[in-house]
C-alpha cells in the first residue's frame, strides 16, 4: 500500500513517477554489470584522520547503548559537527576490560588535537553524565590523547588514581558511585574518511530498502563507522556554492528532480539516489565496508529497483585514498 501511495496522490504528482524500464539482462563479459545493475567506472576518494576508539561499559547493555547514543549524536562530519563518531560493535562481558556489557565507539577528526578536544567534551557530556558507565581507551595507538587525565578534575579534588597493568584510571566520584574512565585513549593518525557508495535506484522505496540491506552488511565490518543517521545520507554535496557564505551545496546533479535544468548524471530510469559514507581505522578496514555493501546491493540487484552503483570523487585531487569499484569487485 505504501508502493502504491507514493506513486499516487500529491506526491506522485509531484515527483513525476512512471513505471521504469525493467533492467536489461547482464551483457556477455561486460564487467561493467552485475545481477542488472550497472557498476560505474568510479571511485571513492577518500582523506587521512585522526581516530580513537572507546569502549563504553554499564551495569546493562542498555546504558551502554544509550551513553553511545549520546555521545555519538550530531557526529555526521567534520564539517559542522567537529567530528565523524559512530557506533563499531557492541562488545560481550568477555572482552570488555571491566567484565560489563559494553559498546564501542569511534571518533574521527582532521587533527590529533581537535580529536582529544571533542572527545573529551563529548565523554564529560554523555558518559560522564550517564548512569552506571565507565569509559576505556578500545585502541592500542601509535599515540595518546588525553581522556580520564582532563576529566578528573569534575572531582574537585576529591578524585584519585590508580595504575594497574601500567594503565592509569581515574576515580571520580558522582552520585551514584564513581565515574572510572582511563586516562588516555590510544590513537590512530592512519584512519581514512570519507569512502562511499552512490546508490541509484528507480523509486524513493526501492532505493531506501536496498540501501538499508547494504548498511546492514557494512555494519558487520570492524573497525568502521556510518557516521551519518540510519548510515545514510540523501544530501550529497559538492564543495562550494553561488552564495560566498556556504563551502558546501546540494549536489544538483545527481538530483532526480533537477534532470531537465542541471548537467545530469542520471538516466531517465533513476528516480532516487541515496549515499553511504564510511569511516575506517585502516585502509583495509574501509575498502572491505565498501566491497561488503556492494555485493549486498548487487545481490538485490536490477529486479529490486537498483539501477546502478557509483562512487563520489574530486577527481583524484584532493585525496590520496582512491576505491575503485571495479577493484573492490574483482
Amino acid at each position: 500500500m505504501a508502493d502504491v501511495k507514493a506513486r499516487t496522490g500529491i506526491w506522485g504528482r509531484l515527483i513525476g513517477w512512471k513505471a521504469a524500464p525493467e533492467p536489461e539482462p547482464d551483457p556477455p563479459g561486460d564487467t561493467a554489470m552485475r545481477n542488472g545493475v550497472r557498476i560505474d567506472t568510479a571511485f571513492a576518494e577518500a582523506f587521512p584522520m585522526s581516530a580513537t576508539a572507546l569502549i563504553i561499559t554499564a551495569p546493562a547493555i542498555e546504558w551502554a547503548r544509550i551513553a553511545a547514543a549520546s555521545l555519538t549524536g550530531f557526529a555526521t562530519s567534520v564539517i559542522g559537527c567537529g567530528v565523524e563518531a559512530g557506533v563499531d560493535r557492541e562488545l560481550a562481558t568477555s572482552d570488555t576490560p571491566d567484565g560489563r556489557p559494553g559498546v564501542r565507539v569511534l571518533i574521527f577528526a582532521m587533527a590529533a588535537a581537535d580529536l582529544e578536544k571533542h572527545t573529551v567534551a563529548r565523554v564529560g557530556q554523555c558518559v560522564l553524565t550517564c548512569a552506571g558507565t565507565a569509559c576505556y581507551s578500545g585502541l592500542d595507538g601509535e599515540a595518546r590523547i588525553k581522556l580520564g587525565a582532563n576529566l578528573r578534575y569534575f572531582g574537585d579534588g576529591y578524585q584519585s588514581s590508580k595504575l594497574i597493568g601500567g594503565k592509569r584510571y581515574w576515580r571520580v566520584p558522582v552520585m551514584d558511585g564513581e565515574f572510572l574512565c582511563e586516562a588516555s585513549a590510544g590513537m590512530t593518525a592512519s584512519a581514512v574518511g570519507g569512502g562511499n557508495l552512490l546508490i541509484l535506484g528507480k523509486t524513493a522505496p526501492e532505493t531506501l530498502r536496498a540501501a538499508e540491506t547494504a548498511v546492514a552488511a557494512i555494519r558487520a565490518v570492524p573497525d568502521t563507522i556510518l557516521p551519518f543517521p540510519g548510515g545514510l545520507v540523501r544530501s550529497g554535496s559538492k564543495v562550494g556554492s553561488k552564495y560566498k557564505f556556504m563551502i558546501a551545496s546540494t549536489n544538483e546533479a545527481y538530483c532526480p528532480t533537477l534532470k531537465a535544468v542541471t548537467a545530469t548524471k542520471l538516466d531517465p530510469a533513476t528516480g532516487c539516489v541515496l549515499e553511504i559514507v564510511i569511516d575506517g581505522l585502516t585502509v583495509g578496514a574501509v575498502a572491505n565496508a565498501m566491497r561488503a555493501g556492494l555485493k549486498a546491493l548487487i545481490e538485490v540487484g536490477g529486479k529490486g529497483g537498483l539501477v546502478a552503483i557509483s562512487a563520489g570523487n574530486y577527481g583524484g585531487k584532493l585525496g590520496p585514498h582512491h576505491f575503485h569499484l571495479h577493484e573492490l569487485l574483482a
